[in-house]
C-alpha cells in the first residue's frame, strides 16, 4: 500500500511548479556549471561512448524512462560525472533525477532544500525497497524521466571489480511502470579530481555502455 505522499521529505520543493520553477533552474544551472569547471577546466575528463547517453537524454522516445546506473568513487561524481564537454549539465529540465542518501545530503532542512530543488530523492539506507521515497522514484519512472542509481550503496574505491550491488536498482527496473532503457556506466579517477587546480589536473575516464547491448527487464531494450 502506498502511504501518504504528505510523508514524503520535503516533496514540495521537488516539483517543477515550485516558485515557477525558478529555484530549480538556479540550483541546476549552479551546480552543472561547477561540474563543467571541475571536469573540464581544473581536470580533464575522457568519455568512451558519449553520443548514446546524449542521445538519451535528449531524443529517447517520449514517456519512455531512462536508468542509469554506475560505480560510486566519490561524493562528487554526482554531479561532476556530467560535466564534461557538450552535455547539458545546466539544463533542469533534461537533468536527471538520483537517489540520495538521506543521512548525507538531507541532513537538516537546508540541505533538504537544496538537494530537492537539485533533483535528488531521499533513500534511507538500509530501508528496503518498499520505503516511500522508492515509490516516489517509480514515479518519476513513470513520468519517462531520467533517473540515475549508484547500486553499490556506497562510496567504494578499491581498485578492484564492482562490488556486490543492492537489490534497489533492480526493483526500480522490475517494477517501473513503463519498461525503462538501462545504461550502464562506468568511471574512473573522479576521487583524485583538484577542486582547486593548483597542482597540476588530474584525469578522468567515463565509459558508457553500448547501444547495442541496454539491459531492460524484457531483455534487451532497443535505443
Amino acid at each position: 500500500m502506498v502511504a501518504a505522499a504528505g510523508k514524503r521529505k520535503m516533496e514540495w520543493a521537488a516539483r517543477g511548479t515550485h516558485l515557477g520553477g525558478v529555484p530549480r533552474k538556479a540550483v541546476i544551472a549552479a551546480v552543472g556549471a561547477f561540474a563543467k569547471v571541475v571536469a573540464s577546466l581544473l581536470n580533464s575528463t575522457s568519455v568512451h561512448n558519449a553520443d548514446t547517453l546524449l542521445r538519451l537524454v535528449r531524443f529517447r522516445s517520449p514517456g519512455v524512462p531512462l536508468i542509469t546506473v554506475s560505480n560510486h568513487m566519490s561524493t562528487l561524481d554526482d554531479p561532476v560525472m556530467w560535466g564534461f564537454e557538450g552535455f547539458p549539465a545546466t539544463d533542469a529540465q533534461l537533468a536527471r533525477w538520483v537517489l540520495a542518501a538521506e543521512d548525507i545530503c538531507f541532513k537538516n532542512s537546508v540541505l533538504s532544500y537544496f538537494f530537492r530543488l537539485g533533483k535528488c530523492i531521499p533513500i534511507t539506507r538500509g530501508g528496503g525497497i518498499y520505503q516511500e521515497h522508492m515509490n516516489e522514484a517509480l514515479e518519476r519512472l513513470r513520468d519517462g524521466e531520467w533517473l540515475h542509481t549508484f547500486p553499490e550503496g556506497k562510496v567504494c574505491q578499491e581498485d578492484a571489480p564492482i562490488r556486490r550491488l543492492k537489490w534497489g536498482t533492480a526493483s526500480l527496473i522490475d517494477r517501473a511502470p513503463v519498461t525503462p532503457i538501462v545504461l550502464p556506466i562506468v568511471h574512473r579517477g573522479f576521487e583524485e579530481l583538484q577542486l582547486k587546480g593548483v597542482d597540476g589536473e588530474a584525469s578522468a575516464r567515463i565509459l558508457l555502455g553500448a547501444e547495442e547491448d541496454v539491459p531492460s527487464k524484457n531483455g534487451f531494450s532497443q535505443v
